[in-house]
């Protein structure tokens, strides 16, 4: 007889709870949600009240039975699920799915997974919340209903298999309203003036004139005027100052500062964190609130006394902005602040160091800083002056444990002096014998592209999305291919800088590199066409403040202030009112289509275009007999923006580079990036090579490389089935059986391997592994439990759309996807059909 079961998301979390309870209490993990809207027309009754239609996955019936067995023996179920709108639909849905009793099941809830916080929800049980419950529901039929009735509006009208969500259409229009700034912005020049003196005692001093000139003359001209001048310092200001600590951790700023400070992906943070979270070494990760419990409080005031020493703590309270903020609940803390070592691996350890010393600074004093900046006279010109700012950090303060970074685009601008930067003694009316004068050409920069972290950011403020739904969006718009994050090399250009030399000013032209991205978000030019269509035909749900509306109105049914009914009535209504007129629009209107201009010799036609497998550019008539040339867009080009020049130096590719062992070698663009082919094969150009330029010699070299490569990771091969190969691997020796890989006992030599006994190891493996959703043993293991897409995806769309209604308005599925795919990119082969 079980006494009391306790359900959770996770097994980690499970293996963790059940060592802090008696051996009255088994822990059983749930593996997330057990059960969410069906693929089918049946999800959602609009006319009904918007009623959803749930079923059991698939892969948890089993475990259903399994925990239904359980429910009816113990006397007591404690439905465990994490404290917020996700978690409380999940305790829900288990109550629904596993029919329990309202008098023998209890609610608990704890931000933190300690024994203390464990046993305190067990003293303290409560029931489900049914507005949070709501509140989750609003949220996951809302999305289903625009993302199944939406997506295939866009495959009719744009290309098959696209899709739009609520919350993803909005993150990719910021990403490609970006985008097109960066494109239109006009740099312009201006030069700075930076004189370098010697201060005295070995040590210099680098001043800026405040003025910047807009000319080349004008600058040179300053710099004439400096001929034979003295400087001195005129005076100098001393002024007290201090900086105050950042609060602790929120889910957006955690995201944001482990991109910068630890290179992590917003996905990664999450994955680690979770890790971190059910090893009960950290505090609830999902959190838009910046508060600390006074335990909390006390537990840093006593850590960092112990290191530091008693002036180093102060005791703050940080209250969060957001009026949608719970601040009953905490910002991301460790569980345990005398804690340094905590994590399995590499990076837990230094996303928990990263969360300690962070909760540990906000609790720390001021650091006390003294600012001076010294004037410097120019005896030639009075009136006009030098200036140098420093910084001296008197007391380190919080600064003593974390110190926070910047995102590119809030960099210290040009002559800004960095935090602790100090200057050397200065007195004033010091003679300042100068050592360099330059002014040097500088260019206005456009907005930064966003991160990952950078765009976080940007939707928090906005009010668009919660702590649950941040990673999930950023990873789907790269999934469904309107975002890639990616590095892109920067161009060249050149620049002035001038010099007072001897007396003389020289002039000198110089060269550098700008515009380099390093794992920037760029729109693809999908993302471009979607989010222009979305704009003109469906402005509500791409509209900003209209989002964050919504996410308010959510807000207000959590807390019981609406009914969610009313709510998605009043969405539904006029959104689905504009979905039936896009049933009318023409293709032609779309902007996936773009005639650039003719072709100087022949005066064909070249028109860009949107085609199954992403832009291209056609050199001919595509409706005519004569079949026109394809090719590619290269990465950075888009439809909207691609010249003619670029277009024709596209159509130079496929090109004969040379011959080996008697065969062509040709360089092309395909599908998948620049490659040459050879007897039939294919090699991948490094990032170092171009299609256009790649030389006889090095198409050579690039094919005799790989055959070493592949010579090497061939253990053994079987010439009467040469299907089967026994390979060196990343992680060790294994088969490769057709498309099937196959592992390789313990104990058994790779070398000695007979064909006979790879077949059977072949025929033993399973043709896929076993579909654990996604909330599988290792998806559970391996995967924040609740980070579930935000927005339908478009492939369970494709089978049909949300609601009864929309049913009779679908057109076959067939028909669909013709009409779409009015187009078709080049392929490797540098072949395509219109």
């Amino acid at each position: 007889m079980v006494k009391n079961l306790v359900i959770v998301e996770s097994p980690a979390k499970a293996k963790t709870i059940e060592g802090y309870l008696g051996q009255d209490f088994i822990v059983r993990s749930s593996y997330g949600h057990v059960r969410d809207l069906p693929k089918d027309n049946n999800a959602v009754d609009v006319a009904n009240g918007f009623k959803p239609t749930y079923v059991v996955d698939a892969d948890k019936r089993e475990l259903i039975s399994q925990l239904k067995k359980l429910a009816k023996e113990a006397e007591t179920v404690w439905l465990a699920s994490d404290d917020d709108r996700e978690g409380e639909a999940i305790s829900w849905h288990l109550s629904e799915t596993l029919n329990l009793k309202a008098d023998k099941t209890k609610r608990i809830v704890f931000r933190e997974i300690t024994k203390a916080a464990i046993l305190n929800a067990i003293q303290h049980p409560r029931e489900i919340n049914l507005d949070l419950v709501n509140a989750q529901q609003a949220r996951r039929v809302l999305d289903r209903l625009v993302g199944f009735e939406l997506s295939p509006v866009l495959w009719r009208k744009v290309k098959a298999g696209l899709s739009a969500g609520r919350v993803q259409s909005v993150a990719v229009r910021l990403v490609v309203d970006r985008e097109r700034e960066i494109n239109k912005h006009t740099s312009a020049s201006a030069y700075r003036v930076v004189a370098r003196f010697d201060a005295g005692q070995g040590t210099t001093l680098e001043a800026e004139l405040p003025t910047r000139y807009k000319t080349r003359e004008e600058a040179e001209a300053f710099l004439q005027r400096c001929i034979g001048a003295t400087y001195s310092i005129n005076s100098l200001d001393k002024k007290p100052g201090k900086r105050s600590p950042a609060p602790p951790f929120t889910t957006s700023t955690l995201q944001q500062e482990a991109s910068r400070k630890l290179g992590f992906s917003v996905a990664q943070t999450m994955t680690v964190a979770q890790k971190l979270y059910e090893a009960g070494r950290i505090s609830y990760m999902r959190t838009d609130s910046v508060n600390l419990s006074a335990e909390a409080r006390q537990g840093a005031q006593a850590a960092i006394t112990a290191a530091y020493g008693a002036e180093y703590a102060l005791e703050r309270q940080f209250k969060t902005k957001s009026a949608s903020a719970q601040e009953a609940h905490e910002a991301i803390r460790p569980t345990d602040f005398t804690q340094v070592k905590a994590g399995a691996d590499a990076s837990e350890q230094r996303l928990y160091d990263l969360i300690r010393k962070r909760a540990m600074g906000s609790q720390m004093a001021d650091a006390q800083i003294e600012r001076t900046t010294a004037i410097i006279g120019i005896s030639t010109q009075p009136g006009v002056t030098f200036s140098a700012t420093g910084e001296v950090i008197t007391f380190e303060g919080f600064l003593k444990a974390y110190a926070e970074s910047k995102d590119d685009d809030e960099a210290p601008a040009d002559g800004e002096s960095s935090f602790s930067r100090g200057l050397p003694p200065l007195r004033v009316g010091q003679d300042l014998p100068l050592q360099t004068l330059t002014a040097t050409e500088r260019f206005s920069s456009p907005p930064a592209r966003y991160t990952e972290a950078s765009l976080v950011k940007k939707l928090e403020e906005m009010g668009i999305g919660r702590p649950s739904t941040y990673a999930p969006t950023i990873s789907v718009v790269q999934k469904r291919g309107y975002v890639e994050k990616d590095s892109r090399e920067g161009k060249e250009r050149k620049f002035y800088a001038l010099a007072l030399v001897d007396g003389e000013v020289k002039t000198e032209q110089r060269t550098e590199t700008y515009g380099a991205d390093k794992a920037k978000l760029f729109p693809t030019d999908t993302a471009l066409v979607v989010n222009d269509f979305l704009v003109e035909h469906f402005p509500a749900i791409v509209d900003f403040q209209f989002t964050a509306k919504v996410e308010d109105e959510f807000d207000q049914i959590a807390n019981g202030r609406e009914d969610w009914g009313t709510m998605l009535a009043g969405f539904y209504e006029p959104f689905h009112a504009s979905v039936e007129r896009g049933q009318d629009i023409e293709r032609s209107t779309l902007s996936s289509t773009r005639e650039i201009g003719l072709h100087p010799e022949t005066g064909e036609k070249i028109t860009a275009r949107l085609g199954k497998y992403g832009p291209y550019v056609a050199l001919g008539d595509t409706e005519g007999e004569t079949k026109p040339a394809y090719a590619n867009l290269r990465k950075g080009m888009f439809i909207e923006t691609i010249t003619l020049e670029e277009a024709l130096d596209l159509f130079k590719l496929p090109r004969v580079i040379g011959e080996f062992e008697g065969k062509d070698m040709t360089a092309a663009l395909g599908r998948f990036g620049p490659y040459i082919r050879h007897d039939s094969k294919f090699y991948s150009l490094t990032k170092e090579q171009d299609p256009h330029t790649i030389t006889n010699e090095e198409g050579v070299q690039l094919i005799e490389n790989k055959r070493k490569t592949d010579a090497e990771r061939l253990i053994k091969e079987f010439p009467e089935n040469p299907d089967i190969q026994v390979l060196n691997g990343r992680f060790g020796p294994y088969i490769v059986a057709g498309k099937k890989n196959v592992k390789i006992p313990k104990g058994e030599e790779p070398t000695e391997l007979t064909l006979e006994r790879c077949l059977e190891l072949a025929a033993a493996t399973p043709d896929k592994p076993a579909k654990g959703g996604r909330f599988g043993k290792k998806a559970a293991a391996e995967k924040p439990a609740k980070e579930k897409e935000v927005d339908a995806p478009a492939k369970k769309a494709a089978k049909a759309p949300a609601t009864k209604a929309a049913a009779k308005k679908k057109a076959p599925a067939k028909k669909a996807a013709a009409k779409s795919a009015a187009t078709k990119p080049a392929t490797k082969k540098a072949v395509a059909k219109s």
